[in-house]
């Protein structure tokens, strides 16, 4: 008899934990997705569409992934950077000497995939108005004229305010830095001129675009890439939801890679002085499927 009461107790208790188990599976998320979208509107920092300044060119860059640094829902337009309900916050280290995104733990997503999953009980319940990412990485194709031909070059471009890179792979070759990189910094990959022809640089202070249609009454930190957009109708999280919310967080990639046109031929020759002038993303649209 104590024998079967101990087995009643014990499978009453595996149960109980499966029960469990299934339920935290189950939990409903928010779920957020990049998108990288060259017809979406070319903004400038203000958040105005805007066209390529003369005397440069650009062209829209098929990507093959990024990542973010931060991610936060914000209630208004007055909402404080922090103030609103922080979903992400990337890992940052003091190797280099000054704090920076410690580029070795980021995540990466690519076109249509998750970047990131917050269970809904992890925050507060509200009305969300705005969505801010500060993206940090991309890695993306380009034509490029070498030579006088055309071929693809491969971009790996740091976004992020500060990076402490170990080393990072372009394409095929590794690039190792062990050092902060500020804002801008960005490296090169082609074959035509060799495997793994690799150059890099850095693009000067404040060249990066960072739309933020709210600056007049919630500005982010110069130097940051915190892009911000507006959903077309405001998110509503209650709390209460059963079921999984996916928000596709649309960049627009519209000219995104810009050049000084040093030959004013339309065409990105770096072996005629054209110098890379701005790699920020265009515009952020948050839209709930």
């Amino acid at each position: 008899m104590k024998n079967s009461i101990g087995i009643i107790i014990l499978v009453f208790l595996f149960s109980s934990c499966k029960k469990n188990d299934n339920n935290n599976s189950q939990e409903a998320k928010i779920h957020f997705i990049f998108k990288f979208d060259s017809t979406q509107v070319r903004l400038n920092g203000l958040g105005n569409p805007v066209g390529v300044a003369a005397g440069h060119a650009a062209q829209s860059p098929r990507f093959n992934s990024m990542t973010a640094h931060y991610l936060e829902l914000a209630p208004t337009a007055y909402t404080p950077i922090g103030s609103g309900q922080v979903l992400y916050h990337a890992p940052e280290v003091n190797t280099g000497g000054a704090t920076a995104i410690d580029f070795s733990q980021s995540h990466f997503a690519g076109n249509n995939e998750e970047f990131l999953a917050v269970p809904i009980k992890d925050f507060a319940p509200g009305t969300y108005e705005w969505l801010r990412v500060s993206l940090a990485y991309q890695n993306y194709s380009v034509a490029v004229h070498v030579a006088g031909t055309m071929t693809q070059a491969t971009i790996a471009s740091f976004i992020g305010y500060n990076t402490y890179i170990q080393q990072y792979k372009i394409k095929d070759s590794t690039v190792t830095v062990n050092a902060n990189k500020l804002q801008g910094y960005w490296a090169f990959e082609t074959g035509l001129l060799g495997y793994g022809f690799v150059q890099t640089g850095q693009a000067p202070p404040g060249a990066t675009t960072v739309p933020n249609p709210i600056f007049n009454t919630s500005p982010v930190p110069a130097g940051s890439c915190v892009v911000t957009g507006k959903f077309a109708s405001p998110l509503i999280v209650t709390g209460n939801e059963t079921q999984d919310i996916y928000i596709t967080v649309s960049l627009s990639t519209n000219k995104s890679f810009e050049w000084i046109d040093n030959d004013a031929n339309g065409l990105f020759d770096p072996a005629n002085g054209d110098t890379v002038i701005d790699m920020g993303i265009r515009g952020l649209i948050p839209i709930k499927q």
